[in-house]
């Protein structure tokens, strides 16, 4: 497993950049606040499929990650398939991370 990608997501948490779970990440998305959307690797086709869509609509990059929604919950605090970086820096490292998986 990628630890810069895993250090990089829980410092994002820690300074509350992220925002965690569907309807949070959609209203964040909405309001025009998101940098970049992720995905567990386990999340349901219907929450792939909705998130997928509202950030195509909103010009937002959403990436699948390689942890599960147990990962998720180790890595953040909360069992969640949806996560929203809100900060441009922490979005473009945590695509940098992605890239070299």
């Amino acid at each position: 497993m990628n630890e810069a990608l895993i250090s990089t997501i829980t410092f994002c948490k820690r300074l509350k950049k992220l925002v965690l779970g569907f309807d949070a990440v959609k209203e964040s998305i909405q309001k025009g606040q998101t940098q970049l959307v992720l995905t567990a690797s386990d999340s349901s086709a219907k929450t792939q499929k909705e998130i997928n869509y509202l950030c195509s609509q909103c010009c937002v990059l959403c990436c699948q990650t390689p942890f599960t929604l147990d990962e998720y919950w180790y890595l953040v605090g909360k069992r969640v398939g949806v996560i929203a970086v809100e900060d441009e820096g922490f979005a473009k490292k945590i695509i940098a991370h992605l890239k070299q998986e």
